[in-house]
């Protein structure tokens, strides 16, 4: 999956975070990083700003990504 961030939007890096919390299964979330983009060398916010796309944005992102998989 990771490979697949680093073909489709080409990050300087991604963090890795595994949660856990009161759930009771495992998930994780991989966050591309650009080296002067927002949170920079620190850790990532959970939809600090609370972006959220529309429905056609969101399958054109899943899509951008599932090409490189």
């Amino acid at each position: 999956m990771a490979k697949a961030l680093h073909e489709a939007f080409h990050p300087d890096k991604i963090n890795y975070g595994a949660y856990g919390d009161d759930g009771h299964h495992l998930h994780f979330h991989l966050c591309p990083k650009y080296r002067d983009g927002f949170e920079w060398k620190t850790v990532f916010a959970m939809n600090p700003d609370r972006v959220h796309l529309d429905a056609s944005q969101y399958r054109e992102l899943a899509q951008t990504i599932i090409q490189h998989l």
